[in-house]
């Protein structure tokens, strides 16, 4: 059983809901960025999402997108968000790390090379926003090679029979975009989003995360009740950037004890 794996096994064991902290590679800086994932578990994260810095991320809102700026400015590569990665295994190796972002740095790198590194920082899974099923045959084989999950993505618009073929090659969890548009936006209802959520999971066995655009910890603890993973970015790195280091890692408790009230 993989990182990934044992940990939403381990939620779905306990009856409760996991956080997933998103927050970009090398935002603000290097070394702020890993002395932030390094306290993150003890704050309440049970999944790292770690954005891989890009100059033109089309899924992001506004809030994400200075992130990404901020992090290429301060001399994030692709190289030192696999270093930030084996750097926090040096002191955890049970918190899985996923990573997310778009397909350009990845084919920049090739495609064998990437996962091969990514493999040996100590990655767990793949968020590729922008990577369609329908080309992905060597990508999923050589993360299989290296015991990477790719997560695919749904949304509230996807056809039936196109959410079939999304769900057929997915691995690890599903990433469930809960609005239509970029991070940060409006929630929906709750009924909205519940309805969306068991429209997946009438169709797979695997864990759903939903993301895009939950706030608060009342947000956050209103959707744990429909998906096994919460996930927040926007949020997190908005507070990051407004408050720094000590005021993120206070946010992500708040949303844990959001998510931990709602069971």
């Amino acid at each position: 059983m993989s990182r990934l794996e044992h940990k939403l096994a381990a939620l779905r064991a306990a009856d409760r809901s996991g956080l997933a902290a998103y927050f970009t590679a090398g935002d603000p800086s290097y070394d702020d960025c890993l002395r932030l994932l390094h306290r993150l578990p003890a704050a309440g994260a049970d999944v790292i999402e770690l954005g891989m810095p890009f100059s033109d991320p089309v899924a992001d809102g506004p809030v994400l997108q200075l992130a990404n700026d901020r992090a290429i400015r301060a001399g994030q590569t692709m190289r030192r968000t696999f270093d930030l990665v084996h750097a926090f295994r040096h002191q955890d190796q049970q918190t899985p790390i996923v990573l997310m972002g778009y397909l350009n740095p990845l084919l920049q790198a090739g495609v064998a090379a990437f996962m091969a590194d990514a493999g040996q920082a100590g990655v767990d899974g793949l968020i590729i926003v922008d990577l369609s099923p329908d080309h992905a045959s060597e990508i999923d084989l050589q993360a299989q090679a290296h015991g990477i999950h790719i997560i695919r993505m749904t949304a509230p618009t996807t056809p039936a029979a196109r959410l079939d073929t999304v769900l057929r090659s997915a691995s690890g969890f599903v990433y469930h975009v809960m609005l239509a548009g970029t991070t940060g936006g409006a929630l929906p209802s709750d009924d909205v989003i519940a309805e969306s959520l068991q429209r997946v999971r009438a169709r797979t066995q695997l864990p759903i995360a939903a993301g895009f655009g939950v706030r608060s910890a009342e947000q956050a603890g209103a959707v744990s009740r429909h998906a096994d993973l919460v996930a927040v970015g926007t949020r997190l790195v908005d507070v990051l950037a407004t408050g720094g280091v000590e005021a993120a890692l206070d946010e992500v408790r708040k949303l844990s004890e959001g998510i931990r009230a709602a069971v």
